[in-house]
């Protein structure tokens, strides 16, 4: 189906109630003006803002460091990510602010400031992909791109009340993409509905096969219990709603109490490969880096051989686990994140343990490559949450019709 100012259904939704000034989700050296897109196109008549670690040819990539900045060059190409979308039709119109080398959970970069969520004005967007969510929040476009490695798309998509994607590992093309963690690192889109989120799966993704009538909906109880008592309590509403329209199977139990240790498998292996990736060039460069951004760059050059390895068993320990409790057309709910999102005041110390709370939840997808998709499900203390389902691998197309289906029949 064509899409276009005239027939796209959430077109009003986009009419801007802010500008860039006011959000803060682009940075500084921003483009000098809009990229357009095909003439035609499922995409035609929509506009996008993409994340400060692709490469978009004549533009200079900051990865959210104004010192990685001022030391590169312009790109000559256009990331094949990028260029897709443009080839549909879609119009690029901003390059959106990242947490500093994508280290982090928050939304918060020392240099360049952070993004207002429109949502929840006194809180967090949550990041690395943080601009990119605060601008499809704030209908500053209609849909935009980010990257995932531990948990950057789903974390500010369900801080920011909107809808985001974690592909399977290595479905998107990441040519002309900024590297941090390579087994971990995946690029995803967040939009503001989910017939949106899906006709931008049908362009980048394969062209596989699904049927959601096989699908099973299996509630991950221990996962559920991760969460705050009141987030706990309203997504649970929310399931039952959904158990309305799809009926689930039994409740699953993933991991038996293990979700620390999964997470600090997580946490060695993201550690160990951003030594061979950006941490070289901070080595190299010796640049200006932000509270919590330093530390954890200091704690990867401490990772050992011996820690990997033993992480690496504790992943192939996780992906046999996940293997073994989903069959084919099986979906796990589990919260997006375990806490709504954090006040923009709270302390560093604090904001450490968010983090690790967060990952705790956010590592399952990591570690298996399993695709993950966000969707808005309600609101604690007036803050929105996130409901997410996760498939087996290759099953993400089922997964986005199944949000579609889901957001069709609840409010």
């Amino acid at each position: 189906m064509l899409f276009n100012e005239q027939t796209y259904p959430y077109q009003e939704m986009s009419m801007k109630m802010y500008d860039k000034e006011q959000i803060g989700a682009n940075v500084p050296h921003d483009l000098l003006g809009s990229i357009e897109g095909a003439d035609t196109g499922p995409l035609k008549g929509l506009s996008f803002m993409v994340k400060d670690l692709f490469g978009v040819a004549g533009h200079k990539t900051g990865n959210g460091s104004p010192d990685f900045l001022a030391q590169s060059k312009q790109a000559t190409e256009t990331a094949p990510l990028v260029q897709k979308l443009l080839d549909s039709g879609a119009r690029l119109t901003g390059m959106t602010i990242c947490d500093e080398f994508f280290y982090s959970l928050t939304g918060i970069n020392a240099h360049y400031g952070s993004p207002v969520n429109v949502r929840a004005l006194d809180r967090m967007t949550g990041g690395s992909s943080s601009g990119s969510a605060a601008s499809v929040a704030a209908s500053l476009c209609d849909f935009s791109i980010g990257s995932d490695t531990g948990g950057s798309v789903r974390v500010p998509a369900a801080f920011c009340g909107i809808y985001g994607i974690r592909p399977t590992h290595g479905e998107i093309d990441l040519t002309g993409a900024t590297a941090m963690a390579p087994s971990f690192d995946t690029a995803g889109w967040f939009a503001r509905d989910a017939e949106l989120l899906k006709i931008i799966g049908d362009i980048l993704l394969p062209d596989l096969s699904y049927d959601i009538s096989n699908s099973t909906f299996h509630l991950a109880k221990d996962a559920f219990a991760q969460a705050t008592d009141d987030l706990q309590r309203t997504l649970y509403s929310v399931s039952n709603k959904i158990n309305t329209i799809m009926p689930f199977g039994n409740q699953i139990e993933i991991n038996n109490g293990a979700y620390l240790e999964w997470r600090e498998a997580f946490r060695i292996i993201q550690a160990f490969e951003v030594k061979s990736t950006t941490l070289k060039w901070v080595r190299a460069h010796q640049p200006i880096l932000g509270p919590g951004i330093k530390e954890r760059f200091k704690m990867a050059e401490q990772i050992t051989d011996k820690e990997y390895k033993q992480a690496q068993i504790i992943r192939q320990s996780v992906c046999e686990r996940l293997d073994e409790i989903m069959e084919d057309g099986c979906v796990l709910l589990i919260p997006t994140a375990p806490v709504i999102a954090p006040l923009i005041a709270t302390p560093a110390n604090e904001l450490e343990t968010f983090r690790q709370n967060t990952m705790a939840l956010t590592c399952i997808s990591g570690l298996t490559g399993l695709p993950q998709v966000t969707m808005p499900a309600a609101k604690v203390s007036n803050c929105p949450i996130g409901l997410s389902l996760v498939g087996k691998k290759h099953s993400d197309k089922m997964l986005l019709q199944l949000s579609y289906e889901i957001s069709k029949q609840i409010d």
